[in-house]
């Protein structure tokens, strides 16, 4: 099974279950984006087995009506509240993924999460081996779901 494959199945898993919101993968892209403009990402870490980082990067209207279905608020800007549910669904990701890629589920850590907003911004990490990088539609807008993992020997 393909890192997108993983992202795919966990996003739509979550999505449904934790937000009552039906989200469609679209295909990978083929070219990596590392620059967003008025975003918000959601970035966990992983270590061991894996080391890497999985992020959820969201448009600022999409992240706002990500989690107003989250939290059940009405969202107007992008304030703690956007920058936490983006960070929390960055790390259900990730545990999702974890998951899948480990036995025990013990042989990989995730960080804490954390989130990254503003008008344009960079997130530069340079695996040497898989990243992977999915487009999501939904009737919040579009989002990318970003995994990032090299195996450890």
């Amino acid at each position: 099974m393909s890192w997108d494959t993983h992202i795919a199945d966990a996003t739509v898993e979550i999505f449904s279950t934790m937000l009552m919101m039906e989200v469609n993968p679209l295909a990978p892209l083929t070219e990596r984006i590392k620059t967003h403009q008025k975003s918000v990402t959601g970035i966990v870490g992983m270590a061991g087995l894996y080391k890497g980082m999985l992020a959820i990067h969201a448009p600022a209207t999409a992240a706002m009506a990500i989690t107003g279905n989250f939290l059940g608020l009405e969202v107007d800007d992008v304030n703690d509240d956007v920058k936490d549910a983006m960070g929390e669904l960055a790390n259900m990701l990730a545990g999702s993924i974890k998951a899948k890629l480990s036995d025990n589920s013990k042989d990989i850590q995730l960080s804490i999460p954390s989130a990254v907003c503003g008008g344009s911004y960079s997130l530069d990490y340079q695996p040497q081996q898989g990243c992977s990088m999915v487009p999501f539609e939904s009737t919040a807008g579009r989002f990318l779901v970003e995994l990032q993992l090299e195996q450890q020997t």
